[in-house]
């Protein structure tokens, strides 16, 4: 895994940071890379109960993909008509919105600053967002002649709606932290000092929640958006039914009636 993506487990969390700084952590193909890898690691190890996804220094969370890169790879596909370039978009950032959204456990994204194009995506395929006071958030994409991707076009408009999702995309502007609260695009502010403490409080009390009911919730919502009322009592039947047989249900229900603090196993 490169060194502009960091990655640590430690008492069931995953901590997944961005670290290019110095270019407002932009995605150029190693940190695509290397991000995908972290994220699919996190989301498959049965250790890990949780996941936090945020990023170094303080200007940026991410400002999406690397221009300066992406001018050099567009002239070489010139150049041998590959078109290899906006393979991207398949091999690195669906792969990285699947794992993130998809992840059996829940993912909190701490936005330290920026976040633009791609980044805006991983944002928002979070589950929960806190973000910074000196943050904000951009689309970007229309303003480099470019459509929606990771995943934006999906996540956007459910959180904002898609009449102002669609103005968000075609006419791309900076949204700052309270207008980000307003919108539901952030769960909650945090002041920039306090933002990586405040992120690291918040995953961890999930990685020691019922992550099996959390995994479950997650699910719930996701389908509930694509399906009817009907299909979806269903498939809360069929979730409630799960959860309700899993070990941490037992230890609530017993905590309950003990006046008792749960603990959690994840299973």
């Amino acid at each position: 895994m490169a060194d502009t993506v960091l990655y640590e487990v430690g008492d069931g969390l995953a901590t997944i940071t961005l670290n290019r700084p110095e270019a407002m952590n932009a995605l150029d193909v190693a940190t695509k890379v290397a991000l995908r890898e972290a994220a699919e690691a996190a989301a498959s190890d049965t250790a890990v109960r949780a996941i936090l996804l945020t990023a170094a220094g303080d200007r940026a969370f991410c400002v999406g993909q690397d221009l300066k890169e992406h001018i050099g790879l567009l002239a070489k596909d010139r150049e041998t008509g590959s078109g290899q370039t906006m393979s991207t978009v398949r091999e690195h950032y669906n792969p990285i919105v699947r794992a993130l959204a998809g992840a059996p456990k829940p993912v909190v994204a701490a936005v330290n600053g920026v976040a633009a194009g791609a980044g805006f995506g991983f944002a928002l395929a979070a589950d929960y967002r806190l973000v910074a006071e000196t943050a904000a958030f951009n689309t970007s994409f229309a303003g480099v002649a470019l459509t929606a991707d990771s995943g934006i076009s999906w996540t956007l408009p459910r959180v904002v709606g898609p009449s102002r999702a669609t103005d968000l995309l075609l006419f791309p502007r900076s949204i700052d932290a309270r207008e980000a609260l307003e919108l539901g695009i952030a769960n909650r502010l945090v002041p920039s000092a306090e933002l990586r403490a405040e992120a690291e409080r918040t995953a961890r009390a999930l990685a020691q929640g019922p992550t099996v009911a959390y995994a479950a919730i997650k699910e719930a919502v996701a389908y509930g958006l694509t399906h009817s009322l009907a299909e979806t009592l269903e498939k809360e039947d069929e979730l409630q039914t799960r959860a309700g047989r899993s070990e941490d249900h037992a230890i609530a229900v017993r905590a309950f009636v003990e006046k008792e603090k749960p603990r959690y196993l994840g299973r």
